[in-house]
């Protein structure tokens, strides 16, 4: 077995702690906590289940959640150090082991990663757990040198008595501290004292994914272990007819075809023979239950249905009657398309199946959801289904889904493969473009009504498009009445002060299968919002700043008007700009973070132009790590950017016509603007970065445009020909 997985092994700290040192079960929830009995040659000090020192003083930190790009590791493993007192370079991060009763995610009610809640659901928790522990060091020096603990001081890993003028270093109490009873209700520190949060300390994955040692699924390599690529139906929703494999298994090393529900595994020694023998493989498909409709005509029947009352979201007042009697009334209608997430690192998983249990490795984002699916496939219990989390390149939601696809496929196959062995599945670039789960199609339409003093009056804003959460288990809590949240956040709950309001929407039914996506409604309901906005403000005579710092007037839209106002001052909003650039002005409020940018645009006659500036400000509360929380705003403006001028799945005849990234295209470095980052000082607790970067890029570019052309393009993706095409 390879480096990757004996890393993996040293994951299993609550085994092997067991047997080589103490491991304290520690209960962080209301009823307080216990510790097991110690044995006498304890060394490791395990106080809780999200950390353990070494007896070097080396402190490990366990994260529930995933590491896929965001800097979730480096900011969990901060909070812990910081009410540690740890030295940061001893301080190492490792998966937390499947275990949602010691590791759910108290968003999501299930051990997974999602909706940017990592360091949002992990604040409270990881303070109180690296708090105890330093209670607990200190305890142990107290009593080793008969002193008051209230007298000894902690920092960087060392304690200090300053009366006696003794110090020591963690590693010296270690075995003392693993023998005492673990309290409850430790005090976590007072933030005027933070020595780590709220400053930019070196991201803990770094080094590991520069010199080539950060291990992700492509790397684990196991005894026997075989390598299979699925062709499943080109059209979702079709079955295998019969299958020709009499070419395949011709090709040099491949070992097997075996028919599995998603499709057909052709599997080999290694990834180049199993993807040769696929494209020998002839399949016949049944496409009887199968989405046979292009793009335009699902766009044409959900434009039909924006002409018809829906499933009302959000009323206020008397929308109808306040349009009726405006001064001016402005509407228009967008189209968003199908957006796949396309994360750098496609789908792989390797699977160890044997009667007794399931082992599985991936860069795992929904462990408690794969691991009930895994057994149900399996036959096994969900307590038999182990998991290895390993590093993500990327997901933006797509290796979380309820169904747990890729993990079931490759369960499913090692099930049916007569040679029972571990078995790798690995989606190429195109499998995974074209393998479904993708952001939803929306159609928007909106009218507003303006009186004849340029106050809005009236707001309606009917959605189509398909339910990411109906149909699933997250339905009982993320659809009620008929309405599922992910469809309508960021238009239902407005947050500006429009007397009269009406929002309804009517979700559609299509075979094309559909997923959160980095951000999730706000995707399409930001950008529907934040351009329409811009377009009621000329309508009314109004700037665009202006119009929005007065439509938040509700005490409880503070924090967002303040990043509004600090993102225009950074941005210097009043200051005019030369002929053909444009400045526009974006905010969405989204996991519960305020975010607002303003772009700048460079326009030519030929419908080219380029993005040279974005001002971001975010309020995302305490700013545990400010170089992360940048790096996500940056991260946020290049995918938001490049879903709204590249971003498109396409069907005809309801095949997928995208395949790679010559035709999904990613935004491209030239194409990247300059991004300042201006994070608001808070001591509220911290929330998101991972995704609320995203939602406003879209408008702000194209609100800058507009304010440097006069034209709008409502169609998505914004592109060239489409902005020569548009009327001013």
């Amino acid at each position: 077995m390879k480096l990757a997985n004996e890393n993996l092994g040293r994951r299993g700290f609550l085994a092997g702690s067991a047997a080589a040192g103490l491991v304290i079960g520690f209960n962080l929830l209301p009823g307080g906590a216990r510790a097991a009995a110690a044995p006498a040659a304890a060394k490791t000090f395990a106080p809780n289940a999200f950390l353990r020192v070494a007896p070097d003083g080396t402190v490990t930190v366990l994260s529930k959640h995933l590491e896929m790009g965001q800097g979730s590791y480096t900011g969990i493993a901060t909070i812990v150090a910081e009410e540690l007192d740890a030295d940061w370079s001893k301080v190492r991060v490792e998966a937390a082991p499947a275990d949602a009763k010691l590791y759910a995610n108290k968003l999501l009610g299930v051990q997974g990663t999602g909706g940017s809640s990592s360091i949002a659901n992990s604040w409270d928790e990881l303070r109180a757990a690296g708090a105890t522990a330093r209670a607990m060091l200190v305890q142990a020096a107290a009593a080793s040198w008969n002193v008051p603990a209230g007298e000894i001081e902690t920092s960087n890993g060392t304690l200090r008595h300053a009366a006696s003028n003794r110090t020591a270093p963690y590693a010296q109490f270690v075995s003392a501290a693993a023998a005492l009873p673990v309290p409850a209700g430790v005090k976590p520190k007072d933030p005027k004292t933070y020595n780590l949060i709220g400053k930019s300390a070196p991201r803990l994955d770094s080094n590991a994914k520069t010199d080539g040692t950060a291990q992700f699924t492509l790397d684990v390599y196991l005894p026997g272990m075989v390598t299979a690529v699925v062709a499943r139906a080109p059209k979702f929703g079709a079955t295998v007819k019969s299958i020709d494999a009499a070419a395949t298994k011709k090709v040099k090393g491949v070992l097997d075809v075996v028919q599995i529900p998603s499709g057909v595994a052709v599997v080999g020694k290694d990834f180049w023979a199993a993807k040769q023998g696929r494209d020998a493989l002839n399949v016949t498909w049944d496409f009887a239950g199968a989405e046979t409709r292009g793009t335009d005509a699902i766009v044409a029947e959900y434009k039909k249905l924006a002409e018809q009352p829906g499933t009302v979201a959000a009323k206020k007042g008397d929308a109808a009657q306040a349009l009726g009697q405006a001064a001016k009334r402005v509407n228009a209608t967008y189209v968003f398309p199908y957006l796949a997430h396309a994360p750098m690192e496609p789908l792989d998983v390797v699977v160890k199946l044997t009667p007794a249990g399931c082992e599985i490795w991936a860069g795992d984002q929904f462990q408690t959801v794969d691991q009930s699916n895994a057994a149900r496939v399996a036959g096994l219990k969900p307590e038999q289904v182990t998991i290895h989390t390993l590093y993500a390149g990327g997901s933006f939601g797509r290796r979380a889904n309820p169904g747990s696809d890729y993990i079931v496929e490759a369960v499913a196959l090692a099930k049916a493969m007569k040679q029972k062995v571990p078995v790798k599945i690995v989606w190429t670039r195109e499998d995974d473009v074209r393998g479904g789960l993708y952001r939803p199609l929306f159609v928007h339409k909106l009218e507003a009504g303006i009186d004849a003093q340029g106050n809005v009056t009236a707001w309606t804003n009917r959605l189509v498009g398909q339910s990411i959460l109906s149909g699933t288990p997250f339905e009982s809590f993320g659809v009620k009445d008929g309405i599922d949240s992910t469809s309508v956040e960021g238009s239902n709950d407005m947050p500006y002060a429009v007397p009269n309001l009406l929002v309804d929407v009517h979700n559609t039914k299509t075979g094309v299968p559909v997923l959160w996506w980095r951000s999730v409604g706000h995707t399409h309901t930001a950008f529907a919002v934040e351009t329409f906005l811009d377009d009621v403000a000329k309508a009314a005579g109004k700037d665009p700043f202006e119009l929005r710092r007065s439509l938040l007037s509700d005490p409880k839209q503070a924090r967002l008007k303040r990043v509004l106002e600090l993102v225009a001052e950074k941005a210097e909003w009043s200051k005019p700009l030369e002929a053909g650039r444009g400045r526009g002005i974006a905010v969405a409020e989204s996991f519960h973070s305020y975010v607002a940018q303003v772009a700048e645009v460079t326009a030519k006659p030929d419908g080219s132009f380029k993005v040279d500036r974005v001002v971001v400000a975010v309020d995302c509360g305490v700013a545990v790590n400010p170089d992360v929380i940048k790096a996500q705003m940056e991260g946020g403006v290049g995918f938001g950017l490049g879903a709204l001028l590249h971003g498109e799945i396409t069907l005809k005849d309801g095949e997928v016509q995208q395949s790679n990234f010559h035709d999904y295209v990613p935004l491209r470095m030239n194409e990247m603007p300059k991004v300042e980052v201006h994070i608001v000082p808070s001591l509220e607790a911290p929330t998101g970065v991972g995704e609320p970067g995203v939602p406003p890029i879209g408008p702000a570019v194209a609100n800058a445009i507009f304010a440097a052309t006069g034209k709008r393009v409502r169609d998505l993706p914004l592109t060239p020909e489409k902005l020569k095409a548009a009327q001013a």
